[in-house]
């Protein structure tokens, strides 16, 4: 018996600007279904920007393969493409329009790199950690107060009634 099923999906295309938005949801959908939606944000983003640049740099042609895929609690996302050139994070401008996509797939995922493919490619690839979050108890609305939580001093609208603290300035000076 197979305790935990495959997770592993791939996905071959054209790093074309329409193509790259059915990737993110594939990639979206394949989340959900593996029931790891905390990621979905991230790891589409971060593919995102890795299919833009096979779009902007790679050459000779825009084929490539996206895979996810689930081992020891750590979510791998990879995009393969036959441009052996490997990547490199630009110090974009401030004003710059373009030259920041590693630098944030570098700062939303765990980890990430990338490593030649053979003689004509490369694979660029990031991790998100998978691991279940510590579910909390659902947070009662603010005017929901568990009985028992005042004493009938306390109800009343009396000196002794709980007083909420002083607003204060979120700019200092």
């Amino acid at each position: 018996m197979i305790s935990h099923p495959s997770r592993h999906c791939t996905v071959e295309l054209q790093a074309l600007p329409s193509r790259i938005g059915q990737v993110r949801r594939i990639v979206s959908a394949q989340l959900r279904y593996w029931h790891m939606d905390s990621l979905i944000d991230r790891a589409a983003l971060g593919v995102t920007e890795l299919l833009t640049n096979v779009h902007l740099h790679a050459a000779p042609d825009k084929t490539c393969t996206v895979e996810m895929e689930v081992l020891l609690d750590r979510l791998t996302v990879s995009v393969r493409d036959h441009d052996p050139r490997l990547p490199v994070v630009d110090d974009a401008e401030p004003l710059a329009t373009c030259g920041r996509g590693l630098a944030m797939v570098a700062a939303m995922s765990e980890s990430w790199g990338a490593r030649p493919d053979g003689e004509s490619g490369k694979v660029v690839w990031f991790t998100l950690p998978a691991a279940p979050v510590a579910a909390r108890p659902p947070r009662r609305p603010v005017d929901e107060v568990p009985v028992g939580a005042f004493t009938e001093a306390e109800r009343a609208d009396g000196p002794g009634r709980p007083q909420p603290a002083p607003a204060r300035p979120a700019v200092v000076g």
